[in-house]
């Protein structure tokens, strides 16, 4: 059986990684799991490990925080000897971190074959440092597996072959299907005086929402008016704590603690409404039915959008507090998207196996060559 190594470096990853791994193990594969240390601290790592069961990696690359140049370079330093030992047969790599385009990079400069989960997500906003990993990271893939519809038309735009693109669905949502009763058995919502349909959740992250002052002086504002009626908590990023604490929380917002993946569930799925910057967290409302308002301009996601409970608001306080009072007084009905059904990593397997035993089939997409292929 072939040698497959499994990438994971920060928490969204973790996620998506987990059914991937299983699936390929249950079929016999030899696996590594190498975690590039992108995310480090406690709340931001161990204990998701422990909540999904996810086994230790098996390689710890340690490479820590930095600006995008100086972690992408760490990251692919200490991951091209490691791929030079363990030869392996092919490397996956998922989502849109620093992590996932530096060993994806490393992976195809090696001649090994790269499998993207999460592929053909976009944005169209280049301001975005993802946007610019999605991109580069289906480049240089051999397999492209897609999400959802929407992800397979914009890499059929692209000019992929159609043997690269594999609809797969959503590993995040096997993810969540498979913990979801033991998420709701947590006491998340004792643990913090909360009733479910009581509260509002909320989630900011993103550099562009957070450190600008007066960007993140909006959205506290927004913030504020709708936690006059529905109270509001917010988990703490450790990014955004700093910035919080000079901006100011308004009444009706209570700051907890970062929370772990079973907990944080508990939280989605008893809020009455959930405001976030979180690609993840529009995928796991529109699957758990709540109500959810993307607080920024755009999305990569539009499929939690068009046939979810997420809609896309922007960041102006007027247009935010609208939002909030049009859901909370007129929930949208629920909707999941088909394919997200708990099976993603199963079927991404099964390909993935299937290609590693034709090993003769075509690399990926050259740009010249698709050019010579359209006569320009």
């Amino acid at each position: 059986m072939p040698t497959i190594v499994c990438v994971a470096g920060a928490r969204p990853n973790y996620m998506k990684i987990k059914p991937v791994l299983d699936a390929l193990e249950a079929r016999g594969a030899r696996t590594a799991l190498v975690h590039t240390g992108q995310h480090y601290d406690e709340s931001m790592n161990e204990v998701f490990f422990r909540d999904l069961g996810l086994r230790p990696p098996d390689h710890h690359l340690g490479t820590g925080s930095g600006t995008h140049a100086e972690q992408t370079a760490r990251v692919m330093t200490a991951f091209e000897p490691l791929v030079d030992t363990l030869a392996p047969d092919a490397v996956v790599v998922v989502g849109d971190v620093n992590s996932t385009l530096a060993c994806a990079l490393v992976a195809a400069k090696a001649g090994r074959v790269v499998a993207h989960v999460e592929a053909g997500l976009r944005s169209r906003d280049w301001s975005m440092p993802e946007e610019i990993n999605r991109v580069v990271t289906d480049r240089v893939s051999d397999l492209l597996f897609a999400p959802s519809p929407d992800a397979v038309a914009n890499l059929r735009a692209e000019g992929y072959r159609d043997d690269q693109i594999h609809l797969a669905g959503n590993v995040m949502i096997d993810t969540l299907y498979t913990n979801l009763d033991r998420a709701l058995a947590s006491d998340a919502l004792a643990r913090h005086g909360l009733t479910a349909g009581g509260y509002g959740l909320v989630t900011l992250h993103r550099p562009a929402n957070v450190d600008t002052p007066e960007m993140l002086a909006a959205l506290l504002e927004a913030l504020g008016q709708i936690a006059a009626g529905t109270p509001l908590i917010l988990p703490v990023h450790p990014r955004t704590a700093t910035r919080l604490e000079s901006a100011g929380v308004p009444a009706g917002l209570r700051l907890i603690p970062p929370a772990g993946y079973l907990d944080f569930i508990a939280l989605q799925a008893s809020a009455r409404l959930v405001l976030t910057d979180s690609g993840g967290v529009q995928e796991e409302t529109t699957a758990l039915g709540v109500p959810c308002l993307t607080l920024r301009d755009n999305t990569e996601r539009p499929i939690t959008v068009d046939e979810g409970t997420n809609q896309v608001v922007g960041r102006d306080p007027a247009r935010i507090v609208a939002a909030a009072a049009a859901v909370l007084r007129d929930p949208p009905a629920r909707r999941r998207p088909a394919l997200w059904d708990g099976r993603a990593g199963e079927r991404i397997a099964e390909v993935l196996l299937g290609r590693l035993r034709t090993p003769d089939a075509p690399r990926p997409t050259d740009l010249v060559a698709l050019l010579a292929q359209r006569g320009r």
